[in-house]
């Protein structure tokens, strides 16, 4: 499990403040307002504001995702995709993101409850107050209780290895191995009666609303769960709950007609039926969806390199496609636990030789994929700097400098290793190839080796005796931040005690004791300028440490087909807002 870290209150205070703003941009030279407050269909138009406005319900709204989904369960998930197609259609939360473009997507407004919390004992005490009339899919009311028991049990890591531990760190008392299904209960949520939920935390936290919006405040009716189970069996607090779970198939949903709109100023709720469909081939899915077979690519990557070429080729295309730049890094882990990475200097000679335009061409280019990173935080995140402590001759790489510091970690000759990446994403399987390709040049030999994506982190590149014991010396990695500040954004990415046995964690590399300290001591400085150097100090030493190729800073290049209504880009998921969407009406 997680050791606990020590977070200060006006550090929090400022990631609330911040929120999730720094989403948004393109070029929106060519958009056209439509006289209602939204767009034509143009270049980059969803990121400047509401393309196809409509209040026009229902028909199907149809998704594909390229692999499998890491979690059905609000307690068991960390995808962002996940996180706003849960939000949007079948897990109501405390409070959530407001259905709005841009930056004011990126707001924080009640849920379930009636207002955000309210604080007390200087923010270490949260208190919520349930809505009235809010049900759950069988008609049964959803109770402070059910809330309770929805978080204690995804503090149960062994069961539910896919999600944030940002309840397990904050909330008072929370022991290691800890589960509900050995009995376990937690004082530090307080439900004096059914409408009243009350969390106690070990520490002051200012911004404990952007928790309370975490999946796993998403009532669950403790005689219903089924725990790791429980994923193919989600009992529904929002609009729709699913008809039908085909396990690696495909997941449909229907209308709820015990959710009540009066209760929800989110969700317009606007298809009839949801669609989804798993295990798409990649370039399949681009294709129906320019072909109008699909409405949506749901995990939000960005179309591949084909349909990419094809829709920036075609004028008509073109204006059906977003480039919207993110808070997200495309990365590659450099695992120190495997010989020869524990020496810095082969950690360097991987940053030396990698073929910086060849990286950023597997993810898309300047348009599609994003700007050559030369650190981990991207240049969204408010007070970042760039830095480039790797200067290369070459944006192909620079062999001499590598193989200089295969010289001085003992290496002249090179070495081999292998490299990990999800085999349902092409571009991380292209970035693999590149460094392949380059890091041949100076004699390292790279075997490459694809995961599913579903388990990627929990039982493979994210479980540190699997990683050892395969050899993933480099592990293809990718975040977007949980809000856009240094925290949100570096935290869960550099903290070595995030890293656990079980799997799960997003940081694979960084184990530097360090940083830990920098952490602790960046969360806790009340000056904002001050705090901000602090998050671009400790993103300077991770890249000292060169445990991480920081690879692309990113941007996707989404495609909305013309059927599809409402369509914007919300600094609150880094892609468009599913609850939002419909589909036009014939």
């Amino acid at each position: 499990m997680r050791r606990r870290r020590t977070v200060g209150a006006v550090a929090a205070a400022a990631a609330l403040a911040v929120g999730l703003a720094a989403c948004g941009g393109g070029d929106s030279s060519s958009d056209e307002s439509d006289g209602n407050g939204g767009s034509e269909p143009a270049f980059s138009a969803a990121t400047e504001g509401i393309v196809n406005p409509s209040d026009a319900k229902g028909g199907t709204l149809r998704y594909a995702n390229e692999g499998e989904w890491d979690s059905l369960d609000p307690g068991d998930t960390y995808y962002g995709y996940s996180w706003n197609f849960a939000n949007a259609y079948y897990a109501r939360k405390l409070v959530t993101f407001k259905n709005a473009p841009g930056a004011e997507g990126g707001t924080v407004v009640p849920d379930l409850a009636t207002s955000l919390g309210e604080s007390s004992d200087d923010a270490k005490t949260w208190t919520y107050t349930l809505k009235d009339g809010v049900k759950f899919e069988d008609g049964t009311a959803i109770t402070s209780a059910d809330i309770k028991y929805a978080v204690e049990r995804s503090l149960d890591k062994e069961t539910f290895p896919h999600g944030p531990t940002y309840f397990n760190d904050f909330l008072d008392g929370v022991k290691d191995g800890f589960s509900v299904y050995k009995g376990d209960t937690l004082d530090s949520i307080e439900t004096p009666d059914d409408k009243t939920i009350v969390f106690h935390l070990n520490q002051p936290f200012s911004g404990f609303d952007y928790f309370a919006g975490l999946p796993a405040t998403a009532p669950v009716p403790k005689d219903s769960d089924t725990g790791s189970k429980y994923k193919n069996e989600v009992v529904s607090s929002g609009p729709y709950k699913f008809s039908d779970v085909q396990d690696g198939k495909s997941y449909t949903l229907v209308r709820n007609d015990q959710w009540d709109p009066a209760t929800d100023q989110v969700r317009p709720a606007l298809p009839d039926q949801i669609e989804v469909a798993l295990n798409v081939q990649k370039e399949d899915l681009d294709q129906r969806l320019m072909s109008g077979d699909l409405d949506v690519a749901v995990t939000q990557l960005g179309v591949g390199s084909a349909a990419r070429a094809q829709v920036l080729a075609d004028p008509e295309q073109k204006k059906l496609a977003d480039s919207a730049p993110i808070n997200r890094t495309w990365f590659t882990s450099i695992n120190s636990e495997v010989a020869p990475f524990d020496k810095l200097e082969c950690r360097q000679a991987v940053i030396y030789a990698a073929d910086r335009t060849g990286y950023q061409t597997a993810f898309g280019g300047e348009i599609g994929g994003g700007d050559v990173a030369t650190a981990l935080l991207p240049q969204t995140i408010p007070g970042t700097t760039k830095i480039d402590p790797y200067p290369v001759s070459a944006p192909t790489g620079d062999e001499a400098k590598a193989k200089e510091a295969l010289a001085a970690c003992g290496q002249p000759n090179g070495f081999e290793t292998s490299y990990s990446f999800r085999a349902e994403r092409p571009a991380e399987k292209a970035a693999a190839e590149s460094m392949q390709q380059s890091l041949a040049k100076v004699g390292i030999k790279v075997t490459l080796k694809p995961y599913p994506q579903d388990d990627y982190f929990s039982l493979y590149a994210g479980k540190p005796s699997f990683a050892k014991k395969e050899g993933l010396g480099l592990m293809a990695n990718g975040w977007a931040a949980d809000w856009p500040d240094g925290y949100g954004f570096l935290a869960q990415l550099v903290d070595s005690r995030v890293i656990r046995e079980t799997g799960g964690a997003s940081n694979l590399s960084v184990r530097d004791p360090e940083i830990d300290k920098m952490i602790d001591a960046a969360v806790n400085e009340t000056d904002e300028t001050k705090r901000q150097q602090a998050w671009a100090d400790i993103d300077a030493k991770t890249m000292e440490g060169a445990w991480v190729y920081p690879g692309v800073w990113a941007k996707v290049l989404l495609y909305r087909p013309e059927t599809l209504t409402n369509v914007y880009v919300s600094s609150g998921y880094d892609g468009y807002d599913y609850a939002a969407l419909g589909v036009a009406q014939d």
